[in-house]
């Protein structure tokens, strides 16, 4: 027997949780393109591939697959992908084995922000949109 802690409520709680999850990519999506230049630099300065293409590619996942994730299109497999690239961006932004001091606090800190923030993708991938979702229509 399956247990339902909201009862009816699921699919509203479903639908605060990919809001609440998105909107951090979709702010940082949106300043990553309107400040596309200061993006390449500082994918070059991270050591990231290709930092145009990267740059690029980041744009894309956090505005528009955060977007999607809010409207709750193709939510599972985007989820996934987007829970990949948040890894992706630990391991490449936040390489705290590599710092000292305040510098490594902080970026310790932002890479297991980033893993938490990837567990939390990835439950929205097997919980599903809920009924308030353009997947469901």
């Amino acid at each position: 027997m399956r247990y339902n802690l909201f009862g009816q409520g699921n699919d509203a709680v479903l639908l605060v949780s990919r809001i609440l999850i998105a909107t951090l990519f979709v702010l940082f999506g949106w300043q990553k393109a309107n400040g596309f230049t200061g993006t390449v630099m500082y994918m070059a300065h991270v050591g990231a591939p290709a930092p145009t293409v990267s740059a690029a590619i980041a744009v894309v996942m956090e505005l528009v697959v955060g977007l999607l994730i809010v409207v709750g299109f193709f939510t599972r497999p985007l989820a996934v992908l987007l829970a990949l690239y948040t890894i992706a961006a630990a391991l490449i932004g936040h390489r705290f084995w590599t710092e000292t001091g305040m510098a490594q606090m902080g970026d310790m800190i932002n890479f297991y922000k980033n893993v938490s923030i990837a567990g939390g993708l990835l439950a929205l991938a097997v919980a599903g949109p809920g009924r308030i979702s353009l997947d469901r229509k």
